[in-house]
């Protein structure tokens, strides 16, 4: 979509992962949010915008799918936990109002 709203967006993932061992991952998306509750200096309601859905797979197998609702905060932080087998390919989505979707890669590399 060429005037897709812009989106900052922080993955941290650990420097090393060992074989079958769980990390942790930490989301957070920067997003121009609105709740739709809150008027403009016109008086006018300003359009709801949120982020509703978040998922992460590994490879394609899910590993974390959350649904958020209108109380979340501003800027999604998300932490949960993973563990891998082998080296792979973690894609992150998130998804919301107005046809929003945006989504990132990380390679996972094992030691």
């Amino acid at each position: 979509m060429a005037d897709s709203p812009k989106v900052r967006t922080l993955i941290h993932l650990p420097e090393r992962v060992a074989k079958g061992e769980p990390f942790e991952v930490r989301t957070t998306l920067g997003h121009a949010m609105e709740n739709g509750l809150r008027a403009d200096g016109y008086g006018n309601v300003v359009p709801r915008n949120l982020v509703t859905r978040f998922a992460c797979s590994l490879d394609g197998v899910s590993v974390c799918s959350v649904d958020l609702y209108p109380a979340i905060a501003a800027n999604p932080y998300l932490a949960f936990w993973v563990r891998a087998e082998r080296p792979g390919t973690l894609r992150f989505e998130w998804l919301g109002d107005n046809g929003f979707q945006h989504s990132e890669t990380r390679a996972l590399s094992l030691v």
